[in-house]
């Protein structure tokens, strides 16, 4: 049984649902974390609802925050039960992606995934593994977990744009080409964005390029 994910929700700035882009966020912080995002991002994506939701449960090292699922070299989990709990938080992910395309009378091409750090490793889990692709995957400073079983479980191939900044010191930057390797052998359109001289988050140039890439998957910049 899937467990609702509480989350917030920002109106596009028409009143129209022409799309909606999913804030996926890190290990210890909340949907709300992200969702400032939408302010820089709402005036060149008219039409976007914006949506952020928590993960299902309260992080072990920041009560005030939530996990999708435990890190154990962060916070000394168990690792059968961290990859128990990530399988649990796949399920209530995409029940929740399923009840959002419903809510907002939208179909897969018109819903964007926008994830940061552990967000962007279940954002790279999930939307590989769903029956239609997603517009467009964006994913901050993040890693492909269980590459092994990508080729087995693939069944949509989405545009991915993969960000890192070069001096991350929390998930290495190394990551970003390991991980796009992996997705182009397997077919995808992979498109990466080195963030200089940032760590651990989100600078304005690697914002830009993810505007930039989401506009053109939705088709904005078209004559």
């Amino acid at each position: 049984m899937t467990r609702t994910l509480d989350s917030k929700r920002r109106d596009s700035a028409s009143g129209r649902t022409g799309s909606v882009m999913v804030f996926l966020h890190g290990y210890g912080a909340d949907g709300a974390d992200l969702l400032g995002l939408a302010d820089p991002l709402a005036p060149h994506l008219p039409d976007t609802v914006f949506v952020a939701p928590d993960a299902p449960e309260r992080s072990t090292v920041n009560p005030m925050g939530f996990q999708w699922f435990p890190i154990p070299w962060l916070d000394g989990s168990d690792p059968a039960a961290a990859e128990s709990a990530m399988d649990a938080a796949v399920a209530d992910l995409n029940a929740y992606l399923d009840d959002l395309m419903v809510d907002e009378g939208i179909e897969a091409d018109q819903l964007v995934l926008m994830g940061f750090s552990q967000g962007t490793m279940m954002a790279l889990h999930v939307a590989l593994r769903r029956e239609y692709p997603v517009a467009a995957l964006v994913g901050f400073s993040g890693r492909l977990l269980r590459p092994e079983s990508l080729e087995a479980e693939l069944r949509s191939k989405p545009p991915v744009l993969l960000i890192h900044g070069d001096q991350d010191d929390v998930v290495p930057p190394a990551s970003l080409p390991e991980a796009a390797q992996t997705l182009q052998d397997a077919g995808l359109d992979v498109y990466a964005h080195v963030m200089k001289g940032t760590g651990h988050g989100i600078a304005p140039d690697g914002l830009s390029v993810a505007l930039a890439f989401v506009r053109d998957r939705l088709g904005l910049d078209k004559a």
